[in-house]
């Protein structure tokens, strides 16, 4: 294997060697982005956790280019779940939400979405970007992306709950 989107590739068709090798090979990127986004005492758990999520769930993985953003996602989910637990973390009201966003300065709040967009993986960036910046309807989407509306309903709703975490926790 030459490279990463090879060894992912290799490891979306059940490969054992090749999941063992990608775990391998992305363990120190899923220690450094677990050292950015947890607490010190969950870095370990953190790491743990994101390689057994990545080792399940590689095959369903649409692309391989897009391996990275997931791993990264993978990484701050598990990071804030530890977190939650840690604290007992309950989700903000819906207004408490918006009132917080509200009295962000429109600058900082701008910086924060180009920020959180980037941060998502290819496949929520691009129904986003079809919805929100395109006005293109649901089916619209769907027949550009020959998917059903109802999966892309679901991705842009995910898609949108990333987003706002994101632009919560930049906070």
């Amino acid at each position: 294997m030459d490279n990463r989107n090879d060894l992912v590739l290799a490891a979306q068709t059940g490969d054992r060697v090749a999941i063992s090798r990608l775990l391998t090979v992305c363990q120190a990127d899923v220690r450094r982005y677990a050292r950015k986004q947890c607490e010190a005492s969950d870095v370990d758990d953190a790491v743990q956790e994101s390689l057994l999520v990545i080792c399940r769930k590689v095959r369903g993985l649409k692309a391989a280019a897009a391996f990275s953003s997931w791993l990264f996602t993978v990484v701050k989910r598990e990071c804030r779940k530890l977190s939650r637990r840690m604290f007992k973390y309950q989700p903000l009201p819906e207004e408490l939400a918006e009132e917080r966003l509200l009295y962000k300065p429109q600058d900082d709040l701008r910086i924060d979405l180009a920020a959180a967009l980037e941060s998502l993986p290819a496949h929520y960036l691009e129904v986003i970007l079809l919805r929100d910046f395109e006005e293109l309807t649901i089916a619209e989407i769907a027949t550009r992306l020959g998917e059903q509306a109802g999966a892309v309903k679901s991705r842009l709703h995910r898609a949108r709950e990333l987003v706002r975490e994101y632009m919560l926790d930049s906070e």
